[in-house]
């Protein structure tokens, strides 16, 4: 196992900020190789926030007590992730939601794509 450190460097206007970023791999990287590994993985998970803020509305929840926000925003990744892996219909995360909210056919197609992953 190689903990790789990544430090991003930003500047606003007047405002300066540095982000110290950690990474755990089982390859040994070049720096090169690394520093992509390491944009790659911000584009993921920033994609995975857009899909959270848009289709289910996540800065939306005004949830405080105990782990109640936790609990839901796992929800809400599953829900994303079950959406993605279904192929019964071509359409967007976004698009599916509703669909599978007025259909049960289409909600069930959704869930027996996630299961036959696990299977």
């Amino acid at each position: 196992m190689i903990i790789g450190m990544a430090i991003n460097y930003q500047h606003y206007g007047q405002k300066e900020s540095l982000a110290y970023r950690y990474y755990i791999s089982s390859a040994l990287l070049t720096p090169e190789q690394f520093g992509k590994a390491a944009r790659g993985h911000c584009s993921i998970k920033s994609k995975l926030h857009w899909v959270l803020d848009t289709a289910m509305r996540e800065d939306n929840g005004q949830i405080y007590r105990g782990d109640g926000a936790e609990n839901i925003a796992r929800l809400r990744h599953i829900g994303v992730n079950l959406i993605k892996v279904d192929t019964s219909r071509k359409a967007s995360v976004r698009r599916k939601q509703p669909m599978a909210e007025m259909d049960a056919d289409c909600l069930e197609a959704i869930f027996l794509a996630g299961y036959e992953l696990v299977e």
